[in-house]
């Protein structure tokens, strides 16, 4: 019997393949510029995205935008994107962010059985938001309460920079506000700072198998003072191609406003959010942290926040001391009475900013008290509050890894949408494109610079003659990293509903050696 002898090019794509991502390396932008000198950068043939239950509520409509932008170097003619409906095995009890959350919150642990017996979810089979060319977005609304988590994939050339966007409405109850969330990538480790198990909190971390084999999850607990104690040791199996959404307070009889959870996968691959409701704050999506590092950027603080809560954990052995700074649009400075911040290993410390940026736009940025010789890795995480008493709604941003080529947010409208980029260190130039509308258009692009220390907040520009959501897609140019997110503000009866998406890099090119190039793909029956 032959084998088939795969070139490194070969391998690279299957890669990207498997995982839906490219394998793109952590560290900074002059590190990637290094590397892209060794190697060839060549689009990812396959992407993966999972996106959670929405909400239960029945007085919530949900918007979907899925977009691929195009791209040089790209000459695939086919390929396809789509979304289908994931299952879910959870009891009729569970109610994540609708009324109240009065189910008892352990569907997943009943979940032994692989998948059997589990309810096909609403919509059955038929894709949702099948893309037709690069560069048009398309976009749908549910209205109803029983939309489903989704699980889609892409491949050809729709692949690279894949994204969709899921925007929720609640107009009244305890889970009032505007949720939005970018759909992510499966994966097998998660760091969420920020979650509470608080009686005024109900967070569910919603669990969704875009695979065909069941996984096993652990899911664990950091308060103030180390782990908090949990109610079983048991895994949470979440079935095939099925979505577990799992009410956080049900895994410990401790209670801890500020917390961090860790969601690893023993076995498969998943993708976890976690929705939290606050009895008076709202509620909105709390994505995963980027991975530990040891300097951290939150970008975009919105100007008019009313007060800033900020959550750090340290996962390995060592304590770490930070220094906090306020990156604004001028320069960086401390904020007072918060000049550093000391975190023990293995405990969530939060701190109340207040109104941090007086009326100023800005980002947050965590780097080493004792320079990088004492550096611990850390993740972090911005509970922000807009609005005051019974008008006060609530949105979250984590610490968000650097553009090293592009990021995009879709679903901008009209009106509401406000960019911000921070360049930690050097200056940095960015290209922002405003894709056609989902009913026409045409782009349009632009350019900017971000001084060294800085945020610049902006509005992005907007397609020409455009109808109906579009997408924004940030490109670094040149110069320093450079980290982004995107707050969207859609104010409703006196509530300045709000909600800001993290743009970490869409990766969707995979780095090929040089060496690997040459070498042939063989086949044989």
């Amino acid at each position: 019997m032959n084998r088939t002898t795969l070139s490194l090019i070969g391998a690279a794509t299957a890669l990207a393949a498997v995982t839906g991502v490219a394998a793109l390396t952590g560290g900074s932008s002059d590190d990637a510029d290094a590397s892209a000198k060794a190697a060839t950068r060549l689009p990812v043939q396959r992407s993966t995205l999972l996106c959670p239950t929405p909400s239960s509520s029945e007085v919530s409509s949900t918007t979907y935008t899925a977009y691929t932008p195009k791209r040089d170097g790209v000459d695939a003619k086919d390929g396809t994107a789509e979304l289908l409906p994931a299952q879910n095995p959870a009891d009729d009890t569970a109610d994540p962010g609708g009324d109240g959350g009065k189910g008892d919150g352990k569907n997943g642990k009943d979940g032994k059985d692989g998948g059997k017996g589990g309810q096909a979810a609403p919509g059955g089979d038929k894709p949702v938001l099948p893309l037709k060319e690069p560069g048009k977005p398309v976009t749908t609304e549910e209205s109803s309460a029983g939309a489903p988590a989704l699980i889609g994939t892409a491949d050809g050339r729709f692949a690279p920079g894949w994204t969709v966007q899921q925007t929720t409405t609640i107009d009244a109850g305890s889970g009032r506000g505007l949720l939005g969330t970018a759909c992510t990538a499966p994966d097998t480790d998660f760091w969420l700072p920020g979650v509470s198990t608080d009686r005024n909190r109900q967070d569910f971390v919603h669990l969704t198998n875009p695979d065909d084999a069941a996984a096993e999850v652990d899911l664990k607990l950091y308060g103030p003072s180390g782990r908090l104690k949990p109610s079983t040791d048991e895994a949470i199996t979440v079935p095939p191609r099925s979505t577990v959404p799992i009410l956080l307070s049900t895994l410990t009889d401790q209670r801890a406003a500020g917390a961090s959870l860790h969601v690893t996968a023993r076995t498969g691959r998943i993708g976890a959010a976690v929705q939290a409701v606050d009895q008076k704050a709202g509620s909105d999506w709390l994505p995963a942290s980027a991975v530990p590092s040891t300097s951290v950027a939150i970008p975009g603080i919105p100007k008019d926040a009313t007060s800033a809560r900020l959550i750090v954990f340290a996962p390995g052995s060592d304590d770490a001391d930070l220094k906090v700074r306020l990156a604004g649009p001028n320069n960086a400075i401390t904020p007072a009475g918060h000049e550093s911040l000391h975190v023990k290993s293995g405990m969530t410390s939060a701190i109340d900013l207040g109104d941090v940026t007086k009326g100023e736009p800005g980002s947050l940025l965590l780097t080493p008290e004792g320079g990088e010789g004492r550096a611990t890795p850390v993740v972090a995480a911005l509970q922000v509050t807009r609005g005051k008493g019974s008008d006060e709604e609530t949105a979250f941003i984590p610490a968000t890894a650097p553009i090293e080529r592009s990021a995009t947010a879709a679903d901008n409208r009209t009106k509401g949408s406000t960019l911000s980029l921070v360049a930690p260190r050097g200056s940095a130039k960015v290209r922002v494109t405003a894709s056609a509308g989902a009913g026409g258009g045409s782009p349009v692009s632009k350019t900017y610079e971000v001084k060294g220390g800085t945020t610049k907040a902006l509005e992005p520009p907007r397609p020409t003659s455009g109808e109906g959501p579009y997408a924004v897609t940030i490109e670094r140019l040149s110069g320093g990293p450079v980290h982004a997110s995107r707050m969207l503000a859609l104010p409703q009866d006196g509530v300045p509903m709000f909600t800001i998406q993290s743009l970490p890099d869409d990766r969707g090119t995979v780095a090929v050696p040089e060496a690997g190039q040459d070498l042939s793909l063989l086949n044989d029956d």
